[in-house]
Protein backbone atom coordinates (compact mmCIF):
# COMPACT_ATOMS: atom_id res chain seq x y z
CA UNK A 1 0.00 0.00 0.00
CA UNK A 2 1.54 3.35 -1.07
CA UNK A 3 -0.69 5.55 1.09
CA UNK A 4 -0.99 6.02 4.86
CA UNK A 5 -4.40 6.79 6.37
CA UNK A 6 -5.02 9.49 9.00
CA UNK A 7 -8.43 9.72 10.68
CA UNK A 8 -9.46 12.70 12.82
CA UNK A 9 -12.77 12.81 14.72
CA UNK A 10 -14.38 16.24 14.96
CA UNK A 11 -17.64 17.26 16.65
CA UNK A 12 -20.06 15.66 14.21
CA UNK A 13 -17.99 14.01 11.50
CA UNK A 14 -14.76 12.24 10.63
CA UNK A 15 -12.02 13.58 8.36
CA UNK A 16 -10.06 10.90 6.49
CA UNK A 17 -6.80 11.99 4.88
CA UNK A 18 -4.67 9.88 2.50
CA UNK A 19 -0.96 10.78 2.32
CA UNK A 20 1.75 9.50 0.07
CA UNK A 21 4.14 7.51 2.24
CA UNK A 22 7.21 8.82 0.44
CA UNK A 23 6.41 12.47 -0.28
CA UNK A 24 3.98 12.93 2.64
CA UNK A 25 1.75 14.90 0.27
CA UNK A 26 -2.05 14.77 0.74
CA UNK A 27 -3.59 12.90 -2.16
CA UNK A 28 -7.23 12.53 -1.07
CA UNK A 29 -9.50 13.68 1.78
CA UNK A 30 -13.01 12.54 2.81
CA UNK A 31 -15.51 13.49 5.48
CA UNK A 32 -18.08 11.10 6.98
CA UNK A 33 -20.74 11.63 9.61
CA UNK A 34 -20.86 9.32 12.65
CA UNK A 35 -23.29 6.93 10.97
CA UNK A 36 -20.47 5.80 8.68
CA UNK A 37 -17.97 4.86 11.39
CA UNK A 38 -18.30 1.14 10.76
CA UNK A 39 -16.73 1.46 7.28
CA UNK A 40 -13.58 3.35 8.26
CA UNK A 41 -11.69 0.09 8.45
CA UNK A 42 -12.03 -0.10 4.66
CA UNK A 43 -9.16 2.39 4.43
CA UNK A 44 -6.81 0.01 6.13
CA UNK A 45 -7.15 -2.60 3.39
CA UNK A 46 -4.42 -3.00 0.85
CA UNK A 47 -6.21 -1.39 -2.11
CA UNK A 48 -4.85 0.51 -5.11
CA UNK A 49 -5.68 4.22 -5.12
CA UNK A 50 -8.01 3.99 -8.09
CA UNK A 51 -10.15 1.34 -6.35
CA UNK A 52 -10.26 3.00 -2.98
CA UNK A 53 -12.64 5.90 -3.63
CA UNK A 54 -15.36 3.97 -5.57
CA UNK A 55 -15.37 1.17 -2.98
CA UNK A 56 -15.56 3.71 -0.18
CA UNK A 57 -18.57 5.34 -1.79
CA UNK A 58 -20.40 2.02 -2.19
CA UNK A 59 -19.60 0.89 1.33
CA UNK A 60 -20.60 4.23 2.77
CA UNK A 61 -23.92 4.18 0.92
CA UNK A 62 -24.75 0.62 2.03
CA UNK A 63 -23.65 1.33 5.58
CA UNK A 64 -25.65 4.50 5.76
CA UNK A 65 -28.82 2.76 4.57
CA UNK A 66 -28.26 -0.06 7.07
CA UNK A 67 -27.68 2.37 9.91
CA UNK A 68 -30.77 4.38 8.98
CA UNK A 69 -32.86 1.20 9.12
CA UNK A 70 -31.36 0.27 12.48
CA UNK A 71 -32.04 3.75 13.83
CA UNK A 72 -35.63 3.55 12.59
CA UNK A 73 -36.13 0.17 14.23
CA UNK A 74 -34.48 1.43 17.42
CA UNK A 75 -36.83 4.39 17.76
CA UNK A 76 -39.88 2.26 16.88
CA UNK A 77 -38.88 -0.28 19.54
CA UNK A 78 -38.12 2.53 22.00
CA UNK A 79 -41.56 4.02 21.43
CA UNK A 80 -43.19 0.65 22.10
CA UNK A 81 -41.15 0.16 25.25
CA UNK A 82 -41.99 3.64 26.47
CA UNK A 83 -45.67 2.94 25.95
CA UNK A 84 -45.36 -0.19 28.11
CA UNK A 85 -43.49 1.75 30.79
CA UNK A 86 -46.11 4.49 30.78
CA UNK A 87 -48.92 1.93 31.02
CA UNK A 88 -47.15 0.19 33.91
CA UNK A 89 -46.68 3.50 35.73
CA UNK A 90 -50.30 4.44 35.18
CA UNK A 91 -51.43 1.03 36.44
CA UNK A 92 -49.26 1.39 39.54
CA UNK A 93 -50.59 4.88 40.19
CA UNK A 94 -54.14 3.67 39.62
CA UNK A 95 -53.67 0.74 42.04
CA UNK A 96 -52.17 3.13 44.57
CA UNK A 97 -55.12 5.46 44.19
CA UNK A 98 -57.83 2.81 44.22
CA UNK A 99 -56.41 0.38 46.80
CA UNK A 100 -58.97 0.05 49.58
CA UNK A 101 -57.84 0.92 53.07
CA UNK A 102 -58.01 -2.10 55.37
CA UNK A 103 -56.92 -2.32 59.01
CA UNK A 104 -55.99 -5.74 60.33
CA UNK A 105 -55.33 -6.34 64.02
CA UNK A 106 -53.82 -9.65 65.19
CA UNK A 107 -54.86 -10.57 68.73
CA UNK A 108 -51.34 -10.47 70.20
CA UNK A 109 -48.02 -8.65 69.98
CA UNK A 110 -45.80 -8.83 66.89
CA UNK A 111 -44.32 -12.32 66.46
CA UNK A 112 -44.01 -15.24 64.05
CA UNK A 113 -47.53 -16.36 64.95
CA UNK A 114 -48.66 -13.78 62.36
CA UNK A 115 -45.87 -14.24 59.82
CA UNK A 116 -48.13 -14.91 56.84
CA UNK A 117 -49.86 -11.54 57.19
CA UNK A 118 -46.53 -9.70 57.41
CA UNK A 119 -45.36 -11.52 54.28
CA UNK A 120 -48.57 -10.70 52.39
CA UNK A 121 -48.02 -7.02 53.10
CA UNK A 122 -44.27 -6.83 52.49
CA UNK A 123 -44.39 -8.95 49.32
CA UNK A 124 -47.20 -6.87 47.86
CA UNK A 125 -49.87 -9.61 47.90
CA UNK A 126 -52.40 -7.32 49.54
CA UNK A 127 -51.59 -4.54 47.10
CA UNK A 128 -52.08 -6.93 44.18
CA UNK A 129 -55.51 -7.71 45.65
CA UNK A 130 -56.39 -4.01 45.65
CA UNK A 131 -55.95 -3.56 49.40
CA UNK A 132 -53.88 -1.04 51.31
CA UNK A 133 -53.50 -3.04 54.53
CA UNK A 134 -52.34 -1.54 57.79
CA UNK A 135 -51.31 -4.14 60.41
CA UNK A 136 -51.84 -2.79 63.91
CA UNK A 137 -51.19 -4.81 67.05
CA UNK A 138 -53.43 -4.40 70.13
CA UNK A 139 -52.51 -2.40 73.19
CA UNK A 140 -53.02 -3.20 76.86
CA UNK A 141 -55.86 -0.71 77.05
CA UNK A 142 -57.68 -1.66 73.85
CA UNK A 143 -58.23 -5.27 72.80
CA UNK A 144 -58.81 -6.48 69.26
CA UNK A 145 -62.53 -7.15 69.81
CA UNK A 146 -63.00 -3.59 71.06
CA UNK A 147 -61.40 -2.25 67.92
CA UNK A 148 -63.53 -4.13 65.43
CA UNK A 149 -66.69 -3.33 67.38
CA UNK A 150 -65.79 0.36 67.22
CA UNK A 151 -64.88 0.10 63.53
CA UNK A 152 -61.25 0.89 64.35
CA UNK A 153 -60.18 -2.37 62.67
CA UNK A 154 -61.78 -4.37 59.86
CA UNK A 155 -60.56 -7.83 60.86
CA UNK A 156 -58.73 -9.58 63.66
CA UNK A 157 -57.65 -13.06 64.73
CA UNK A 158 -59.38 -15.16 67.39
CA UNK A 159 -59.04 -18.69 68.60
CA UNK A 160 -62.12 -20.72 67.71
CA UNK A 161 -63.25 -21.17 71.33
CA UNK A 162 -62.85 -17.44 71.90
CA UNK A 163 -64.91 -16.62 68.81
CA UNK A 164 -67.65 -19.03 69.91
CA UNK A 165 -67.80 -17.34 73.31
CA UNK A 166 -68.13 -13.88 71.74
CA UNK A 167 -70.86 -15.00 69.33
CA UNK A 168 -72.75 -16.62 72.20
CA UNK A 169 -72.54 -13.29 74.05
CA UNK A 170 -74.33 -11.60 71.16
CA UNK A 171 -71.44 -10.35 69.03
CA UNK A 172 -71.99 -11.79 65.51
CA UNK A 173 -68.67 -12.75 63.93
CA UNK A 174 -67.75 -14.35 60.62
CA UNK A 175 -64.68 -16.52 59.95
CA UNK A 176 -63.14 -15.52 56.60
CA UNK A 177 -59.93 -17.59 56.87
CA UNK A 178 -58.82 -20.42 59.16
CA UNK A 179 -55.05 -20.88 59.56
CA UNK A 180 -54.77 -23.22 62.56
CA UNK A 181 -55.86 -26.82 62.09
CA UNK A 182 -54.67 -28.11 65.49
CA UNK A 183 -54.65 -27.05 69.12
CA UNK A 184 -51.38 -25.73 70.56
CA UNK A 185 -52.30 -25.44 74.26
CA UNK A 186 -50.42 -27.35 76.94
CA UNK A 187 -50.22 -27.33 80.73
CA UNK A 188 -46.74 -27.66 82.17
CA UNK A 189 -46.25 -28.63 85.83
CA UNK A 190 -43.20 -28.46 88.07
CA UNK A 191 -40.89 -31.29 89.09
CA UNK A 192 -42.24 -33.87 86.65
CA UNK A 193 -45.70 -34.03 88.19
CA UNK A 194 -48.67 -34.99 86.00
CA UNK A 195 -50.94 -31.92 85.75
CA UNK A 196 -53.99 -34.22 86.05
CA UNK A 197 -52.92 -35.17 89.58
CA UNK A 198 -52.58 -31.59 90.83
CA UNK A 199 -56.02 -30.98 92.24
CA UNK A 200 -56.41 -27.40 93.53
CA UNK A 201 -53.08 -26.35 92.01
CA UNK A 202 -52.22 -22.72 91.26
CA UNK A 203 -52.09 -22.60 87.45
CA UNK A 204 -51.09 -19.63 85.34
CA UNK A 205 -53.29 -18.52 82.47
CA UNK A 206 -53.25 -15.59 80.03
CA UNK A 207 -54.67 -12.29 81.13
CA UNK A 208 -55.92 -11.77 77.57
CA UNK A 209 -58.02 -14.94 77.59
CA UNK A 210 -57.46 -18.00 75.36
CA UNK A 211 -58.18 -20.43 78.23
CA UNK A 212 -61.73 -21.57 77.47
CA UNK A 213 -60.82 -25.20 76.83
CA UNK A 214 -58.57 -25.30 79.90
CA UNK A 215 -61.50 -24.24 82.07
CA UNK A 216 -63.62 -26.98 80.52
CA UNK A 217 -60.92 -29.58 81.15
CA UNK A 218 -60.43 -28.48 84.75
CA UNK A 219 -64.14 -28.81 85.50
CA UNK A 220 -64.54 -32.07 83.59
CA UNK A 221 -61.62 -33.69 85.44
CA UNK A 222 -62.65 -32.21 88.81
CA UNK A 223 -59.28 -30.53 89.27
CA UNK A 224 -60.60 -27.27 90.74
CA UNK A 225 -57.55 -25.31 89.63
CA UNK A 226 -56.88 -21.87 91.06
CA UNK A 227 -56.30 -19.77 87.98
CA UNK A 228 -53.65 -17.04 88.26
CA UNK A 229 -53.46 -14.61 85.36
CA UNK A 230 -50.16 -13.55 83.81
CA UNK A 231 -49.40 -11.00 81.11
CA UNK A 232 -47.09 -12.50 78.52
CA UNK A 233 -44.31 -14.71 79.85
CA UNK A 234 -43.45 -17.59 82.18
CA UNK A 235 -41.70 -15.67 84.95
CA UNK A 236 -44.26 -16.49 87.65
CA UNK A 237 -43.92 -20.19 86.93
CA UNK A 238 -40.13 -20.21 86.67
CA UNK A 239 -39.73 -18.37 89.99
CA UNK A 240 -41.90 -20.95 91.76
CA UNK A 241 -44.99 -18.82 92.34
CA UNK A 242 -47.15 -21.31 90.40
CA UNK A 243 -47.56 -25.07 90.48
CA UNK A 244 -48.25 -25.23 86.75
CA UNK A 245 -48.82 -22.91 83.83
CA UNK A 246 -50.68 -22.75 80.57
CA UNK A 247 -48.47 -22.46 77.51
CA UNK A 248 -48.68 -22.45 73.74
CA UNK A 249 -46.49 -25.03 72.02
CA UNK A 250 -45.17 -22.28 69.74
CA UNK A 251 -44.54 -19.68 72.44
CA UNK A 252 -44.30 -20.16 76.21
CA UNK A 253 -43.38 -23.83 75.80
CA UNK A 254 -40.25 -22.77 73.90
CA UNK A 255 -39.52 -20.12 76.54
CA UNK A 256 -39.47 -22.87 79.17
CA UNK A 257 -37.16 -25.00 77.04
CA UNK A 258 -34.78 -22.04 76.81
CA UNK A 259 -34.59 -21.89 80.62
CA UNK A 260 -33.25 -25.44 80.64
CA UNK A 261 -36.39 -27.02 82.07
CA UNK A 262 -37.01 -30.67 81.31
CA UNK A 263 -40.32 -31.13 79.51
CA UNK A 264 -41.72 -34.57 78.73
CA UNK A 265 -44.92 -36.61 78.78
CA UNK A 266 -44.80 -36.76 82.60
CA UNK A 267 -45.18 -33.04 83.24
CA UNK A 268 -46.74 -31.79 80.00
CA UNK A 269 -50.45 -32.16 79.26
CA UNK A 270 -51.24 -31.59 75.58
CA UNK A 271 -54.88 -30.74 74.97
CA UNK A 272 -54.76 -32.07 71.40
CA UNK A 273 -53.95 -35.54 72.76
CA UNK A 274 -56.89 -35.73 75.18
CA UNK A 275 -59.99 -35.01 73.14
CA UNK A 276 -59.55 -31.23 72.98
CA UNK A 277 -57.98 -30.84 69.56
CA UNK A 278 -59.95 -27.74 68.67
CA UNK A 279 -58.68 -25.32 66.04
CA UNK A 280 -57.27 -22.02 67.20
CA UNK A 281 -56.29 -18.99 65.09
CA UNK A 282 -58.64 -17.80 62.38
CA UNK A 283 -59.42 -14.41 60.84
CA UNK A 284 -62.75 -12.88 61.86
CA UNK A 285 -64.74 -9.75 61.17
CA UNK A 286 -68.12 -8.59 62.38
CA UNK A 287 -71.02 -10.02 60.45
CA UNK A 288 -72.32 -6.54 59.68
CA UNK A 289 -69.02 -5.48 58.10
CA UNK A 290 -68.69 -8.75 56.20
CA UNK A 291 -72.14 -8.49 54.65
CA UNK A 292 -71.25 -5.07 53.23
CA UNK A 293 -67.72 -6.01 52.14
CA UNK A 294 -67.83 -9.64 50.98
CA UNK A 295 -65.50 -9.13 48.03
CA UNK A 296 -62.99 -7.25 50.14
CA UNK A 297 -63.06 -10.02 52.75
CA UNK A 298 -62.45 -12.65 50.08
CA UNK A 299 -59.51 -10.74 48.62
CA UNK A 300 -57.94 -10.24 52.05
CA UNK A 301 -58.32 -13.94 52.86
CA UNK A 302 -56.81 -15.08 49.54
CA UNK A 303 -53.85 -12.70 49.81
CA UNK A 304 -53.24 -13.78 53.41
CA UNK A 305 -53.28 -17.44 52.40
CA UNK A 306 -50.78 -16.63 49.66
CA UNK A 307 -48.58 -15.02 52.32
CA UNK A 308 -48.67 -18.13 54.50
CA UNK A 309 -47.85 -20.44 51.60
CA UNK A 310 -44.94 -18.20 50.64
CA UNK A 311 -43.70 -18.41 54.23
CA UNK A 312 -43.70 -22.22 54.01
CA UNK A 313 -41.39 -22.11 50.98
CA UNK A 314 -39.18 -19.23 52.23
CA UNK A 315 -38.75 -19.64 56.02
CA UNK A 316 -35.47 -17.71 56.28
CA UNK A 317 -36.68 -14.66 54.40
CA UNK A 318 -39.97 -14.86 56.30
CA UNK A 319 -38.02 -14.77 59.54
CA UNK A 320 -36.24 -11.62 58.34
CA UNK A 321 -39.63 -9.99 57.79
CA UNK A 322 -40.88 -11.14 61.21
CA UNK A 323 -37.83 -9.72 62.96
CA UNK A 324 -38.38 -6.39 61.24
CA UNK A 325 -41.93 -6.24 62.65
CA UNK A 326 -40.67 -7.33 66.07
CA UNK A 327 -38.13 -4.50 66.12
CA UNK A 328 -40.64 -1.93 64.91
CA UNK A 329 -43.06 -2.92 67.67
CA UNK A 330 -40.28 -3.07 70.29
CA UNK A 331 -41.03 -6.67 71.32
CA UNK A 332 -38.48 -8.32 73.61
CA UNK A 333 -37.55 -11.56 71.83
CA UNK A 334 -34.80 -12.98 69.64
CA UNK A 335 -34.35 -14.67 66.28
CA UNK A 336 -33.96 -18.15 67.78
CA UNK A 337 -37.30 -17.91 69.60
CA UNK A 338 -39.06 -16.59 66.51
CA UNK A 339 -37.55 -19.33 64.34
CA UNK A 340 -38.87 -21.98 66.73
CA UNK A 341 -42.26 -20.27 66.78
CA UNK A 342 -42.51 -20.05 63.00
CA UNK A 343 -41.65 -23.73 62.58
CA UNK A 344 -44.30 -24.79 65.11
CA UNK A 345 -47.01 -22.45 63.78
CA UNK A 346 -46.51 -23.81 60.28
CA UNK A 347 -46.67 -27.37 61.61
CA UNK A 348 -49.97 -26.64 63.36
CA UNK A 349 -51.45 -25.50 60.04
CA UNK A 350 -51.28 -29.05 58.65
CA UNK A 351 -54.43 -31.06 59.35
CA UNK A 352 -53.68 -34.28 61.23
CA UNK A 353 -56.09 -36.35 59.21
CA UNK A 354 -55.53 -35.08 55.68
CA UNK A 355 -51.89 -34.07 56.08
CA UNK A 356 -52.66 -30.86 54.14
CA UNK A 357 -52.86 -27.14 54.77
CA UNK A 358 -56.59 -26.81 54.36
CA UNK A 359 -57.17 -23.23 55.53
CA UNK A 360 -60.76 -24.05 56.50
CA UNK A 361 -62.93 -24.15 59.58
CA UNK A 362 -63.86 -27.73 60.46
CA UNK A 363 -67.54 -28.30 61.37
CA UNK A 364 -66.67 -31.13 63.78
CA UNK A 365 -64.28 -28.94 65.75
CA UNK A 366 -66.83 -26.13 65.99
CA UNK A 367 -69.37 -28.61 67.29
CA UNK A 368 -66.91 -30.12 69.77
CA UNK A 369 -65.85 -26.76 71.23
CA UNK A 370 -69.39 -25.42 71.38
CA UNK A 371 -70.67 -28.59 73.09
CA UNK A 372 -67.95 -28.50 75.76
CA UNK A 373 -68.43 -24.83 76.50
CA UNK A 374 -72.18 -25.21 76.83
CA UNK A 375 -71.84 -28.36 78.97
CA UNK A 376 -69.74 -26.47 81.50
CA UNK A 377 -71.94 -23.38 81.35
CA UNK A 378 -69.43 -21.08 79.69
CA UNK A 379 -72.08 -20.25 77.06
CA UNK A 380 -75.87 -20.41 77.21
CA UNK A 381 -76.43 -21.83 73.74
CA UNK A 382 -74.42 -23.78 71.23
CA UNK A 383 -72.90 -21.82 68.36
CA UNK A 384 -73.08 -23.63 65.02
CA UNK A 385 -70.65 -23.91 62.15
CA UNK A 386 -73.18 -22.18 59.90
CA UNK A 387 -73.25 -19.13 62.19
CA UNK A 388 -69.49 -18.64 61.85
CA UNK A 389 -69.11 -19.47 58.18
CA UNK A 390 -68.56 -16.73 55.61
CA UNK A 391 -71.08 -17.24 52.80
Amino acid sequence: MKYEVNIAELADHFVIVLKDKETRQVKKAFTLNHLGTDILRAYMEDKPQDELAPELAERYKASLESMQQQVSRFYTDLASRMKLVIVAILMAVTMQSWAQKFTFMPQWTAQAQFAGYYVAKEKGFYREAGLDVDIVHPSVSLKAIDRIQRNMANATTFQLAEAIELVAEGIPLVNILQTSMNNAMVIVSRRGVDPLTQKGARVGTWNAGFGQLALCMSMKEGLDYEWVKFASNVNLFVTGALDATMAMSYNEYNQLLQTGMTLNEKNVYRFCEHGYNVQEDGVYMTKAYYEQHRNQARRFAEASKKGWLWAVDHPDETLDIVMDYVKRNKVATNRIMQKMMLREVLRLQVDRESGKREFRLRPDMVKRASYLMKEFKMIDKEVTYEELLAR
